[in-house]
C-alpha cells in the first residue's frame, strides 16, 4: 500500500511574474490558503520592498508566514521548513489545500525535497581565517579553492558571494564531506508532499523586463523611498538590509548617486535576480511551466493551471 501524501500545490517564479494572483484565483477556486516561500516577506514592515501581498490582492484568501519576524530577527532554510511543515499539516487537517507560492528557490526545494538538515558544524577560527585570506587575496581565490575540493557546490554559487562559498569550505573543513555529498545525504528521505507544481516564466524576455520595470516604477510610487530610508536609519539586521530595493537606493540616501541612477541599478538587479530564479526552477523535472504572454488574461492562464492541478 502506497505511502500516504499531503496534496501541496506550488506556484513559483520570477519576481512581477503574477504567482499571488495566481495562487489567490487557485486558493478560490480549490478552497486552499496560501503558503509563502519568500524570504524576504516573513519580516514585518517591510511591504513595498519584497512586494508583499496587500489585503486587497489577498482577497479574503488567508497567508501563512508573511511579516511575522523582526528585521533584525536572523531566519534559517532549516526554521522556515519546520515552520512551513506544520502550517501546511494544518491547513490540511481542516479540509484545505496548501498552496505554496513564493519565488525564493532554496526554501522552496528544501521544502519539497524533505530535505534533512545536519547540525551546524562551526569553526570560527577557520571561518575568520578565511575571512582574511579573502580580504587579502581576493575572493576569487576561495572561490577556484572550492573548485577545487567540490566543483559541483561551485557551480551553484557565484564567485561573488563570499558567505556562500565560505560556508561550503567550512563544511568540508569540519565535517570530511562536501556541501554537494552533504546535500545527497539530506535528501534520502522521500518527500511528503503529492506535488504539483507550477512556474510562471514568458516567451519573451523582454516581455518580463517590462513587467518588472513597471512594478519597480509601482514601488517607487507607493513609497518605496521612504520605506527604504526608515530601514537605513534603523539598525536592522543584515540579511533584511539585503533586501533587493533597499540597498540599491543606498548610494542615494549617502550622496553618492542620484535617484535615477540608483532606480535604473534597481531594476537591472531585479531584473537579473528574475534570471537566477528562473535558473533555480528550471532544473526540478517535476515543474510544468506556464507562459503568462501565451494568456490574453488571468482567467485563461487560471485554466491552465486547473489542468495541471487536476491532471488534464
Amino acid at each position: 500500500m502506497a505511502e500516504f501524501k499531503i496534496p501541496l500545490i506550488a506556484v513559483v517564479g520570477p519576481t512581477a511574474s503574477g504567482k499571488t494572483s495566481l495562487a489567490v484565483s487557485i486558493c478560490e477556486k480549490i478552497g486552499g490558503e496560501a503558503v509563502s516561500c519568500d524570504s524576504m516577506q516573513i519580516y514585518k514592515g517591510m511591504d513595498i520592498a519584497t512586494a508583499k501581498p496587500t489585503a486587497e490582492e489577498m482577497n479574503g484568501i488567508p497567508h501563512h508566514l508573511i511579516g511575522f519576524l523582526n528585521p533584525d530577527e536572523g531566519y534559517s532554510v532549516a526554521k522556515y521548513c519546520e515552520n512551513s511543515k506544520r502550517i501546511i499539516e494544518d491547513i490540511y487537517s481542516r479540509k484545505k489545500l496548501p498552496v505554496l507560492v513564493g519565488g525564493t528557490g532554496l526554501y522552496y526545494s528544501s521544502l519539497v525535497d524533505n530535505v534533512q538538515f545536519f547540525p551546524e558544524e562551526t569553526d570560527f577560527e577557520y571561518r575568520d581565517m578565511l575571512k582574511k585570506r579573502a580580504e587579502a587575496e581576493g575572493a576569487d581565490v576561495l572561490f577556484e579553492e572550492l573548485k577545487s575540493v567540490d566543483p559541483d557546490a561551485a557551480e551553484l554559487l557565484e564567485a561573488n558571494n563570499l558567505g556562500r562559498v565560505i560556508r561550503a569550505l567550512e563544511i568540508v573543513h569540519t565535517t570530511g564531506r562536501t556541501k554537494t555529498e552533504q546535500n545527497k545525504l539530506s535528501k534520502l528521505n522521500p518527500s511528503p508532499y503529492d506535488l504539483k507544481a507550477i512556474c510562471l516564466d514568458a516567451r519573451d524576455r523582454q516581455y518580463l523586463y517590462n513587467r518588472i520595470n513597471r512594478r519597480v516604477d509601482m514601488m517607487l510610487e507607493a513609497g518605496l523611498i521612504e520605506e527604504a530610508k526608515k530601514y537605513f536609519s534603523s539598525q536592522v539586521g543584515r540579511t533584511a538590509a539585503q533586501a533587493i530595493g533597499y540597498k540599491e537606493l543606498r548610494p542615494f540616501f549617502l550622496g553618492e548617486k542620484s535617484l535615477e541612477e540608483c532606480v535604473e541599478t534597481l531594476k537591472m538587479q531585479t531584473r537579473r535576480y528574475a534570471k537566477r530564479q528562473l535558473t533555480w526552477f528550471r532544473r526540478d523535472e517535476r515543474m510544468n511551466f506556464l507562459y503568462i504572454d501565451d494568456y490574453e488574461n488571468g482567467n485563461e492562464l487560471l485554466n491552465a493551471a486547473l489542468k495541471i492541478i487536476n491532471g488534464d
